[in-house]
């Protein structure tokens, strides 16, 4: 074999594998005895009707043509950048040609036959892999580098051509997550010297590139649940100290080279006077919305969509009607279910939440049958008797393991049985499942990749149990997030430590907390984890 031809295999292995060997042969005696790649496609229309060569395997030619000239460009792709770019050695390819891609993946397979018809490719070296990637260009990639491209705020852009801001900020992660557009690392992360990965699955839980503040932005609450985590008295918060808590939240994301989104709650968030103000100035600011609320009439909705669509919408139920509205109030089984319709005919998603207590375990599923077809997501936190909640019975132990081994069994069936609680890990692990990024993604995020905002101020790690980091009036988030406090909370129980699960679990503080444990020592009394190390 010649050394030009050893060269064009390694280029245009695609290529090779849709021709004879003779017309292979044919093509390579007919290039320059140092030939340029870049010749190659020419070489091969001249010749196509000659050798009977596929009528796409020039463009499939010049696409190999690209992948090999993107990684020649590799010196020139930065390992780090300070702000979001596009990836120098990204090409664009105006093909006839469409599944292009697909002849590539699958090089020689007699099923992939492409079409003729106009498609435009993208090529790429992407620094992850170490190697050029193609992939055809959809709406939703051109439009997240353009933002990036035009330096495009995304809040305003949302707002101006009423479209997702949350859709914006995924399409943007997804092409950066690929290597088409380079973005700044991340700051927060899991102190390795207590996180330590096992394997690559678990890796994902180290870093997040989101930050949420949930932000309970009144007191006020048209319900008086007798569950409850605060019903303290607490100062309102006014419009200008709001917009000081995005200034500081703004700050806090270009510190640490993370976004951030906003879930605001309560009390009922809809109560604060000037939520739509308020609304409209978060977005603005580029931050997705989360509503965490009661039922809201069609009319207010609306109100909220000419602004923008939430991300999602989410309310509560304890259990099936009677219990529910023992719970919460009478009459509110009824509001939710007239409500869920309504948030699915508005095009909000949704998502229904219920606090696990020893009095409702047993109507989860039946709840979840019921919910089947109504919302997007139903999920459950484990009671956190603190609070109003302290009068309610938590689930037994072994209860609660037996519930989790029959929840997870009914998430095979039922698509609206979200998984949440970081124990669920256990059961993943011991049925060789990868881990799943528990209670905020990242297993217990409390002071991590989650905090909650009170409406004077106080900043905690967690919303279910008293977790102080900071008044963000008198220290900034920045600070309180790095404090003392902070580093502990993030830390979690010192029990956990050696736990093979521990970047996708740590039990949950809130839990430990509320049965008079310490959370920075203790371990989550429900852990039934069978490979835990010893208490």
């Amino acid at each position: 074999m010649q050394p030009n031809e050893t060269n064009l295999e390694n280029i245009f292995p695609a290529c090779k594998s849709l021709v004879t060997r003779q017309a292979w042969s044919a093509l390579v005696a007919r290039m320059d005895t140092k030939p340029g790649p870049e010749k190659f496609p020419a070489m091969i229309s001249s010749l196509s009707h000659k050798l009977e060569l596929p009528e796409y395997l020039a463009e499939l030619a010049e696409l190999e043509t690209a992948l090999y000239s993107c990684l020649q460009l590799a010196d020139q792709v930065p390992s780090s950048v300070h702000q979001k770019m596009i990836n120098p050695s990204l090409k664009m390819l105006e093909l006839h040609w469409k599944g292009l891609d697909k002849a590539l993946e699958r090089a020689g397979d007699p099923k992939i036959q492409p079409a003729s018809q106009p498609e435009l490719m993208l090529v790429w070296f992407d620094p992850a892999s170490g190697c050029s990637r193609a992939q055809p260009a959809d709406h939703r990639t051109l439009t997240a580098l353009k933002i990036v491209s035009e330096d495009q705020p995304m809040g305003s852009t949302a707002l101006e051509y009423k479209v997702n801001l949350a859709e914006l900020h995924r399409a943007v992660d997804q092409s950066a997550s690929r290597g088409l557009i380079l973005a700044p690392r991340t700051r927060l992360g899991r102190d390795p010297a207590i996180f330590q990965p096992h394997d690559k699955s678990f890796e994902r839980f180290m870093h997040p590139r989101v930050f949420t503040l949930q932000w309970h932005i009144t007191q006020v609450c048209d319900l008086n649940c007798k569950h409850c985590y605060d019903r303290s008295s607490r100062s309102p918060m006014s419009l200008e100290s709001a917009y000081y808590v995005l200034d500081e939240l703004e700050k806090f994301c270009t510190h640490n080279n993370v976004r951030a989104k906003v879930t605001f709650t309560g009390g009922n968030p809809l109560l604060y006077p000037h939520f739509d103000q308020l609304y409209l100035e978060t977005v603005r600011r580029g931050f997705p919305v989360n509503i965490l609320g009661n039922p809201a009439s069609r009319q207010r909705l609306e109100q909220l969509l000419e602004i923008q669509t939430p991300s999602m919408y989410q309310v509560s139920l304890e259990g099936l009607r009677e219990h529910n509205d023992f719970v919460r109030q009478p009459g509110y089984f009824d509001r939710i279910m007239e409500f869920l319709p309504l948030l699915r005919e508005l095009g909000i998603s949704s998502q229904v939440m219920l606090t696990l207590t020893r009095d409702n375990m047993d109507q989860v599923l039946p709840l979840g049958e019921h919910l089947r077809d109504m919302t997007d997501l139903f999920t459950f936190n484990r009671l956190s008797a603190v609070g109003e909640g302290a009068s309610l019975l938590m689930p037994s132990y072994a209860g609660y393991e037996s519930f989790l081994h029959e929840y997870i069994r009914a998430t095979r069936d039922n698509p609206v049985l979200g998984l949440k609680d970081n124990l669920i890990n256990s059961i993943r692990d011991e049925n060789g499942h990868k881990p799943f990024g528990g209670c905020t993604g990242f297993g217990c995020g409390a002071g991590f990749n989650f905090a909650t905002l009170l409406s004077d101020g106080e900043l905690h790690a967690c919303r279910k149990f008293p977790s102080p980091l900071g008044n963000i009036f008198q220290n900034g988030l920045i600070q309180s997030y790095e404090s003392e406090a902070g580093r502990k909370y993030r830390a979690g129980s010192e029990a956990c430590r050696d736990c093979r699960l521990l970047p996708a679990c740590g039990g949950c503080q809130a839990v430990i907390y509320s049965l008079g444990l310490d959370p920075h020592k203790d371990r989550d009394p429900y852990c039934f984890y069978s490979n835990a190390p010893a208490a």
